[in-house]
């Protein structure tokens, strides 16, 4: 773990004892009974769970479930990511009946421009991209594809076109289908050449009005800057490249993509090692695409391509032998993606990353719901709208990122108090219930979440801990727990207690502020 993570870990440390410990001040007026049980320099791997296929679920979903846990353990860790691997064996019930609460989220271009021609939508109307980003949260709660739901927010990232966005007002949504979803545990090369040919993307970075008069070098640039081989290329990769994707653009009156013979640049181009002769305006698009598989099987751009992976899966510093061992595995595989992903999560550099990572605001928000086991709303998309501006809140609305590098993956990115803040707040008001409202929870909280009552407070404290986190709390922390209800561990627990009442979802938010919760 970083330097950078260790800081955070140990705000949220402080401030998580903080919490319980100032509400035990405040009831007993025992300082003693807010006294830090762990010390901030404690190993974050301290905070979480041994338990391995726990620790597969924190990396390669949204975050455990009830439910992934109780599936994870009947098929045992091969099984379940061979099934994640194959998400189109997966059955999805409730994200299916999600989004058709969301009609708009799954238009394509010519669907989008037939309701604006009948009057349905607005030209230039936000509402589908508005409904894709609400549907990204349903998707990230619900899904039973979670793996494949991590990768589309990871590519979704690497390949960014913000949305909503009011140039994309159109393409955004079908780029998502047919690209980002269509490919994310395909090859990269694939995935890199539908993007090249999308709409969205020659919008979001101009190269739809690039032409051999007037070369625009924006996507040229980020093509090889932020999509493939980093800052390994020259001016004149960027100049040659730009000349050579020329000609890919949009169709003005139906929105699509086109090739267009008459805006290609012609004459011999050189990006890195790559040379092609160029030397028809008709073989302008084979030349481009021949440019973009030689970039995605370039060796720079496995090297990035599999650094990334790691960042996000094992650790925000990756063990150099580990992304030295994938980047075989991504070139022998053709830059396909799922062997990577598969080799990845077998090592045993993986295996060692326990507390090596930090949930980013959006995954600590799906996390929330998911840990809580909470279902979505009968009816309506309020709530789903409720969550993402919660997330936005929290500074990571799915998609919304502006420039094209995509949200940061590392925790010294989101390492702020006033972040921290908001991820409390969202913890308790999902928790209780206050906001969204609506959202399917146990009538009882507390016998919902630990079943029969224990007869002790330091008894409930621990099932709540275990079943929210993997981890029971230290002796101190109990104490300090027990406190906030001006109790004792072993103060007997009544069923008429605030604490299983309207003071449970306290207990609740508190431990969804502990480091067991912050870390993934």
């Amino acid at each position: 773990m970083s330097a950078l993570d260790q800081t955070l870990t140990r705000r949220a440390v402080a401030g998580g004892v903080a919490a319980a410990g100032a509400a035990a001040v405040m009831t007993t007026g025992s300082p003693a009974a807010a006294a830090p049980s762990t010390p901030v320099s404690a190993n974050p791997a301290s905070f979480l769970p041994a338990d391995p296929l726990l620790h597969l679920l924190r990396r390669a979903t949204f975050g455990p479930s009830p439910a992934s846990i109780a599936e994870i353990r009947k098929l045992g860790a091969s099984a379940w990511l061979d099934r994640q691997l194959n998400p189109s064996a997966v059955a999805d019930k409730v994200v299916d009946g999600l989004l058709d609460r969301l009609p708009l989220c799954r238009l394509t271009t010519a669907q989008i421009r037939s309701q604006v021609s009948t009057g349905k939508l607005k030209q230039y109307s936000w509402d589908p991209m508005w409904q894709l980003g609400f549907a990204a949260v349903a998707r990230a709660v619900w899904s039973e594809r979670q793996l494949f739901e991590v990768m589309a927010d990871f590519w979704g990232n690497h390949l960014n076109v913000t949305c909503p966005s009011g140039d994309v007002w159109d393409s955004r949504i079908d780029y998502d289908t047919t690209v980002i979803r269509k490919y994310a545990l395909g090859k990269f090369s694939d995935l890199l050449k539908a993007s090249a040919r999308h709409p969205a993307m020659l919008t979001y970075l101009d190269n739809r009005f690039s032409s051999k008069a007037a070369p625009n070098e924006n996507y040229g640039r980020e093509l090889l800057e932020l999509h493939t081989v980093g800052l390994a290329y020259t001016e004149a990769d960027v100049t040659n490249a730009a000349r050579l994707l020329t000609g890919l653009t949009v169709d003005n009156t139906t929105g699509g993509y086109r090739y267009d013979g008459n805006l290609h640049a012609v004459g011999a181009v050189r990006v890195l090692s790559f040379q092609h002769a160029n030397a028809s305006t008709t073989g302008g698009e084979a030349a481009s695409l021949a440019l973009l598989d030689y970039l995605a099987l370039h060796p720079v751009t496995a090297r990035r391509i599999v650094t990334k992976l790691c960042v996000r899966f094992v650790a925000d510093e990756p063990p150099p032998a580990l992304i030295t061992a994938l980047v075989k595995v991504y070139l022998d595989n053709k830059t396909a993606i799922a062997p990577v992903l598969r080799a990845l999560f077998t090592s045993a550099e993986f295996a060692a990353s326990r507390g090596a990572k930090t949930r980013t605001p959006l995954e600590d928000l799906a996390a929330t719901v998911r840990t809580l086991g909470y279902g979505p709303a009968t009816s309506g998309t309020k709530f789903l709208e409720s969550l993402y501006w919660m997330a936005r809140d929290a500074g990571q609305a799915p998609l919304f990122w502006g420039p094209p590098n995509g949200y940061p993956d590392v925790a010294a990115a989101w390492d702020s108090p006033s972040g921290l803040l908001v991820r409390w707040n969202f913890h308790i008001s999902i928790a209780a219930g206050w906001w969204p409202d609506t959202l399917v929870k146990p009538a009882a909280l507390a016998t919902g979440m630990v079943g029969t009552l224990p007869a002790t407070y330091g008894a409930l404290i621990e099932a709540v801990s275990i079943r929210l986190l993997g981890i029971p709390p230290s002796a101190k922390q109990i104490a300090a727990l027990a406190g906030f209800y001006g109790k004792t561990p072993a103060s007997a627990l009544k069923s008429t207690d605030p604490a299983v009442g309207w003071m449970f979802p306290y207990l609740m938010g508190m431990l969804l502020n502990s480091p067991s919760f912050a870390l993934r």
